[in-house]
């Protein structure tokens, strides 16, 4: 009998419990999952092999794009293999006991605080940023800190031993995020149906018109289309782009040929199945 082979390691940011914990059960289901500080960390363990996989938050419907990953697309020569979206429920936690008048004091993700805003305007607390969500919901557990509550999931409050306060309390209640997933090699996880790229214009009339034109020209459709500072290059910008169309595609080829005769430079960031329909 032919030995199966082992279950890949998966790194994410953030602790157990955490949005991002819960992108990686839905996209590789049960493996080895390793929890992270940054998602930088998760960048570098998948580059030099201390994870076969990285999940990384990409997009959120409330707060757009997550800056920090596409950055770090620039500086690491990883490929997009696989995407997932999580719907994001928001819950006030802590210690059992604590009501929400005993709370002083509410941590968490800068972004989970953000999206948040509405409902802690109704509270009279001081706002503190964490790392991760699932992180503030720990510490509040490791800590015992009687006055403190955490914006994080149900899960976390499962995972930790804290009690619920409030349900759903970010301010649109449809609230999700695409996590995108990392490999040092460019095969798709499922048949891939959608293509991600980044490519700079210089300072030339027309040139970003000719760029996006190559698509229009092949009716292929532009989910995506944002830009974003160039590290190093005053002034610079990138664009980054998601079409509706594998990168095998003949109009797709057609259309990058064309894109590279335009811009300062052109890069495929992965090919992949589109998951936007389905959420988890």
């Amino acid at each position: 009998m032919k030995k199966s082979e082992p279950d890949p390691i998966v790194a994410y940011q953030g602790e157990i419990g955490a949005y991002s914990e819960e992108g990686a059960r839905a996209l590789f289901g049960g493996t080895e999952h390793v929890p992270l500080s940054s998602i930088r960390k998760v960048f570098e363990a998948t580059e030099v092999g201390r994870a076969d996989y990285g999940l990384v938050p990409m997009d959120n419907s409330q707060a757009g794009s997550i800056n920090e990953t596409y950055d770090l697309f620039l500086r690491h020569g990883l490929h997009l293999v696989g995407e997932t979206v999580v719907r994001v429920d928001h819950c006030l936690l802590a210690l059992p006991g604590v009501a929400i008048d005993d709370l002083r004091e509410v941590v968490s993700h800068p972004q989970a605080i953000a999206q948040c805003e509405e409902f802690l305007n109704g509270l009279d607390v001081s706002l503190r940023a964490e790392y991760d969500t699932a992180g503030a919901a720990k510490r509040i557990h490791d800590e015992k800190m009687l006055g403190t509550g955490a914006i994080a999931s149900r899960r976390a409050a499962e995972l930790y031993g804290l009690s619920v306060l409030a349900e759903r309390i970010q301010t649109y209640p449809d609230n999700y995020t695409r996590f995108g997933a990392l490999a040092r090699h460019p095969h798709s996880l499922d048949d891939p149906n959608k293509s991600s790229l980044v490519f700079g214009v210089g300072h030339v009339a027309g040139s970003l018109f000719r760029c996006i034109g190559a698509f229009a020209e092949r009716q292929l459709s532009l989910s995506k289309l944002e830009s974003r500072p160039r590290a190093g290059r005053p002034w610079e910008y990138v664009f980054y782009a998601d079409v509706e169309a594998p990168a095998d595609d003949p109009a797709m080829i057609d259309a990058l040929s064309e894109v590279s005769e335009h811009a300062t430079f052109t890069r495929l960031l992965g090919t992949y199945a589109s998951k936007m329909g389905r959420r988890v």
